[in-house]
């Protein structure tokens, strides 16, 4: 049984930072793709970064430069590094894998940046 385990999130004042953390529990391989979505009350869920396994990885463009999505020393875990942190990032964050023959979610992480 594969779950992602999310946290890390948190209230922070902009310009903040913080480290979301996304595990695979259950899971020994190796995730073929990654990614980070957000969604904000109201808001379709919309995508933070992807990241394949080939190497291709996608920002959005509110992200680049400020965001940061990374595999982990444990095989299974993947973080999103999020710097000068503002307002509108305020959203519930979900972490995706895809692992080995599907794709999983978390279950999300609230995000509120104010000051």
């Amino acid at each position: 049984q594969v779950q992602l385990v999310e946290s890390g999130g948190g209230l922070v004042q902009p310009g903040g930072s913080l480290r979301l953390s996304c595990v695979a529990s259950g899971s020994t391989t190796n995730p073929r793709d990654i990614g980070w979505y957000r969604q904000a009350p109201g808001k379709q869920r919309e995508l933070v970064v992807s990241s394949s396994s080939d190497g291709t990885t996608n920002y959005a463009d509110f992200a680049k430069g400020r965001f940061t999505i990374s595999r982990g020393n444990a095989k299974n875990t993947v973080y999103l590094d999020m710097n000068n942190l503002k307002p509108e990032d305020t959203a519930v964050y979900y972490c995706y894998q895809y692992i080995f023959i599907r794709g999983y979610w978390g279950q999300g992480t609230q995000v509120t940046v104010s000051s």
